[in-house]
């Protein structure tokens, strides 16, 4: 579902634990680590895509989890043109997200990467808040960067 702008409606899931650190995550078979992420299906409330995105990504479930607070507006990135299929190119421009923040209720051992037959993920650690804005792909740098800052004012609280 693309909208009439090129976007694709996502959510983005930031997990902290206790000590406000943030779930960081592999992507499988890749060097390219990041936020839980995923697509909002046609009819799916935000919420309702976060929750599903949570357990088909990590595993878990609503009870493991709080939510926080959540971004007010959408958040939007643009991929670049090489890493789009060429059918994409001239419809899809890229994603627009609302942001949730999470804190972990569950044990470390909930999480689990393979509840899919495709899993997004095949490794995952605990990182300081602000480090994944150094390790993100670039293109997707600055909408971090802005979840991040709008999401940290729920933790400070």
């Amino acid at each position: 579902m693309i909208d009439k702008d090129g976007y694709r409606p996502n959510v983005g899931i930031v997990i902290c634990n206790v000590e406000n650190q943030v779930f960081w995550a592999k992507r499988t078979q890749e060097n390219a680590w990041q936020f839980p992420q995923g697509g909002i299906q046609k009819g799916e409330a935000p919420e309702e895509a976060m929750y599903r995105e949570l357990m088909e990504e990590v595993g878990l479930k609503p009870h493991h989890v709080e939510i926080l607070g959540r971004t007010k507006d959408w958040l939007k990135y643009e991929v670049p043109s090489q890493w789009l299929r060429r059918d994409f190119r001239g419809v899809y421009k890229g994603q627009k997200q609302i942001w949730y923040l999470l804190r972990m209720k569950g044990e470390d051992t909930d999480i689990f990467l393979r509840n899919t037959i495709k899993p997004e993920f095949d490794a995952w650690r605990w990182h300081d808040y602000w480090m994944p804005l150094n390790e993100v792909i670039e293109f997707k740098r600055d909408v971090y960067r802005l979840a991040l800052n709008e999401l940290r004012l729920f933790i400070d609280n």
